[in-house]
């Protein structure tokens, strides 16, 4: 049976080949024809060297993860055909050069096709060099599903035209050899192939982005004006996009010596009065947490993204992981009011990245974006931003106008003041008559050194209070899908993608499931998870961890110990078979 615009394709070699650049260029292709797209990548951490993987999810409706099968498999080396062969569904296609990767014959499936390429001499013949192989493989897969090479000799066009008309043609040469040669000598495996991919008519207008892009597009659009940004996997990507982005949108960007300094320098920045963003990874938020405690202290607004990856120590520098969210909530010493927000998707990352800024400022305290590398450095096609709802909210600026007033009246400006909402009048440094000292210790509502037992307490209430007072702007979460659900997910950050697509397997199977996705950890939405959880059938936590972290926030919260808990720690993300088949092994849930 035809599945036209139902396609999962997966490209893998020794790192260093091009894997990243043709799995993109494939994607792109495929959204240039009004298809959406999930892409997933695994790479190991070398330089140079290792097993490359890029898979592309293609579907003419909105899909959110990628899935455990694939299509066809699109193999550089025989290593590719080792790890992944056993992911070919029935019918599906193997790409690769026989010379090269020589296929052993007693261990053939007999449910698949072979297809032999003979991608070094197509590269010899056409006078171009090994690594450029890939671009083969890119032509001759599109042949496959019929997909019409025009769309792809422009994605080629686009893709390289900053190395001129000499390196787009040859590239173009060698894509149509590989579709070529596909359409002369497998006629009847193409016409048998049951996955096609045909262009949509209906212009859709779909962007499609990495977390890291949708958090750094969230960022300019809520006015970030300095980034200072160290570079660690998985949040490279966002430093990189700032830096291309630096001149048209008027931004510092800044690469200092070591995430000290690109927190520091980010509250500097906040200091003066600039919208700042800082980004790391676990190991590079662990040197910035007194940064954060001085950002509390001085009631200094901050922004911070931290990309989570496998820990501890250097861990796994390119795989995924949620093991950071417990220390998040609770990093650097004493006690201070912070928020902490975990988009699931590249839409979510957008958005609230643009609800942080408005926060830190408005509340005038810390607020940590909690990202790991699967949202991070996948991407997903999805509907263009808004950019006409966008509210910039600063909070309390005096104006020089004021400022004289109270010089005129005598009264003495003070930075920490106690309010009744916690929240203490700004000013810009420099600002006449807005003298102000801005203390790490302890102070009194001037900003001197204080130590009285009382003022401590009052300052401590101050500042705990802005939460008490930021809650009015925090949405509660809701349920998402069937009200009458036999089974509730519970979870955040980016197993949202994977849950959401389980649920459309569920349904299929006339299981009905909702989800419950929190995006503020902190602070925790204790009333709404108990509310919905003492309502909820069956609860399933899933996270991806070992010790069930958002279970034990939960349990902290709430009081409520979920008995059942799907958790991976191997570096992998969820795919969404996993989830269904835990359910449908659990027959208490069925």
């Amino acid at each position: 049976m035809t599945k036209t615009n139902k396609l999962v394709w997966k490209i893998g070699g020794e790192a260093g080949y091009g894997i990243m650049s043709t799995g993109l260029m494939f994607a792109k292709a495929c959204l240039r024809g009004n298809l959406h797209i999930f892409d997933y990548t695994e790479y190991p951490s070398l330089i140079r060297g290792g097993h490359n993987s890029y898979t592309v999810r293609v579907e003419d409706k909105e899909i959110h993860s990628q899935i455990q099968i694939t299509n066809i498999l699109a193999a550089l080396n025989k290593e590719t055909i080792d790890l992944h062969l056993h992911q070919l569904t029935k019918n599906g296609v193997l790409l690769y050069d026989n010379d090269e990767s020589p296929v052993d014959k007693t261990k053939l499936r007999k449910d698949i096709s072979y297809l032999h390429i003979p991608l070094s001499k197509i590269v010899r013949d056409i006078q171009g060099e090994r690594v450029m192989r890939n671009n083969v493989l890119l032509g001759a897969s599109f042949a496959v599903v019929s997909y019409d090479f025009a769309i792809v000799e422009h994605i080629i066009k686009d893709f390289f035209k900053s190395k001129g008309d000499a390196v787009i043609n040859h590239n173009i040469a060698l894509a149509k050899a590989g579709y070529d040669y596909i359409t002369t000598n497998y006629k009847e495996v193409i016409k048998q192939f049951p996955n096609k991919l045909k262009k949509v008519e209906e212009n859709k207008e779909h962007i499609f982005l990495t977390g890291n892009e949708a958090c750094s597009l969230g960022a300019l659009a809520a006015g970030c004006k300095f980034v200072s940004i160290y570079p660690m996997t998985p949040i490279s990507g966002i430093l990189s996009l700032m830096e291309h982005y630096e001149q048209r949108f008027s931004i510092v960007v800044k690469q200092p010596e070591d995430e000290i300094s690109a927190v520091n320098m980010a509250i500097g920045a906040w200091h003066a009065g600039v919208r700042a963003l800082t980004a790391t990874s676990g190991g590079g938020f662990c040197l910035m947490t007194e940064g954060l405690g001085l950002a509390a202290m001085t009631e200094t607004p901050l922004v911070v993204i931290n990309g989570m990856r496998g820990g501890p120590s250097t861990g796994l520098p390119t795989w995924t992981e949620q093991g950071d969210l417990q220390f998040i909530l609770h990093a650097s010493h004493g006690e201070f009011p912070r928020i902490v927000i975990a988009p699931g998707d590249v839409d979510d990352a957008y958005n609230l990245m643009i609800d942080a800024f408005n926060l830190a400022e408005k509340y005038q305290l810390v607020v940590i974006v909690l990202t790991d590398k699967h949202l991070n450095e996948s991407h997903k096609s999805l509907k263009k931003f808004s950019f006409e709802t966008i509210r910039i909210e600063r909070g309390k600026f005096l104006t020089d106008e004021q400022l004289k007033e109270l010089a005129v009246s005598k009264q003495e400006y003070k930075r920490y003041a106690f309010v009744d909402d916690g929240v203490s009048s700004r000013v810009m440094p420099g600002q006449e008559h807005g003298l102000f000292i801005a203390s790490s210790d302890e102070h009194n509502e001037s900003g001197f050194f204080y130590e009285d037992a009382d003022n401590r307490k009052k300052m401590m209430h101050k500042r705990f209070k802005k939460i008490e007072t930021a809650m009015k702007d925090i949405p509660q979460p809701k349920l998402v899908g069937e009200k009458d659900a036999e089974l509730t997910f519970i979870s955040f950050g980016s197993t949202k993608g994977a849950i959401f697509e389980a649920m459309h397997f569920l349904a299929d199977k006339k299981i009905k499931a909702n989800f419950l996705q929190i995006k503020y950890l902190d602070p925790f939405p204790t009333e709404s998870v108990i509310n919905i959880i003492k309502n909820a059938k069956n609860v399933v936590c899933v996270e991806c961890n070992y010790t069930g972290q958002l279970a034990a926030l939960i349990k902290e919260k709430t009081g409520i110990e979920i008995k059942h808990n799907l958790r991976k720690y191997d570096g992998r993300p969820f795919f969404p078979e996993e989830i269904n088949d835990y359910v449908m092994n659990n027959k208490r849930f069925i």
